[in-house]
């Protein structure tokens, strides 16, 4: 089975561009974009050799899983172009519950339960099973903006600092190119809903209602402190919002998040 946009992402116009295998599928789109590229246009392959997830930590997507890029060329500020993020991870979510329907009748209560993890992770029974990764730069007056979306379809890499896991394992049978089709289509609802920023409000209660961790204990590595307390809510910008044992509500903009009872182990 080959590579195919959904019928929504072709009927608005989407592009797509598909690889056996490369290095990088947001490689690809930066590179189509500096060329005159203005997109909208899709980057995928079932096997990535040489991504770049967030910390700069690798993104190996081996033969099976999908590595999925988005190219949209905005007349948007930087700081509103951040939280497309939280539109992809809704899509992803929409795409992910399509594809699980048989599984989910044949599992019943043993079905994956998918959550959105601050800032750009989709969960499956508290497992990391996506990962969401933005890029930007400046084409002329323009900001070309790439999202990266990694699946683990048939393996999920070891040694993370969430556990992964793929759908293999949570028993949902589907190839990538299948999750693909259904991820183009969710990506142009949720992105209509964004609107360039202008809709991040209804984003964000989406997003909240599918969040993992929401009110629970919460530890996050910043890189150069460890901030604990309670997720409290993520504001207008994005920011995670964290409720201290004081009281005070800390805007978080990035950082490594451990949620519940792991929150201590990874704040030690």
């Amino acid at each position: 089975m080959a590579f195919a946009l959904g019928p929504r992402a072709l009927s608005a116009g989407y592009k797509l561009a598909a690889f056996e295998r490369t290095g990088s599928t947001n490689t690809e789109a930066i590179e189509h974009a500096r060329a005159g590229e203005r997109g909208p246009m899709w980057f995928v392959t079932s096997e990535q050799t040489a991504g770049r997830g967030r910390r700069q930590r690798a993104w190996i997507a081996p033969k099976g899983n999908l590595a999925a890029s988005v190219l949209e060329v905005l007349d948007i500020a930087p700081a509103v172009a951040a939280t497309i993020g939280f539109a992809a991870g809704l899509a992803e979510e929409a795409a992910l519950e399509k594809v699980s329907l048989e599984a989910a009748l044949r599992l019943g209560p043993d079905r994956p339960r998918y959550a959105l993890k601050w800032p750009n992770d989709v969960l499956a029974n508290g497992k990391k099973l996506v990962g969401i990764g933005l890029e930007a730069e400046a084409v002329g007056d323009r900001l070309a903006i790439v999202v990266g979306i990694g699946t683990n379809v048939v393996a999920a890499p070891e040694g993370t600092p969430t556990p992964a896991v793929s759908l293999t394992a949570l028993g949902v049978q589907i190839s990538a190119e299948e999750l693909f089709s259904a991820l183009s289509d969710a990506w142009v609802e949720f992105r209509g809903i964004w609107d360039n920023g202008r809709g991040f409000a209804e984003i964000r209660k989406l997003w909240l209602e599918r969040a993992a961790g929401l009110g629970e204990k919460v530890a996050i590595h910043t890189g150069t402190m460890t901030l604990e307390g309670i997720f409290d809510t993520i504001d207008e910008t994005g920011c995670l919002i964290v409720r201290t044992a004081e009281g005070r509500l800390v805007p978080v903009a990035a950082g490594e998040v451990f949620f519940g009872p792991v929150a201590s182990v990874g704040a030690a």
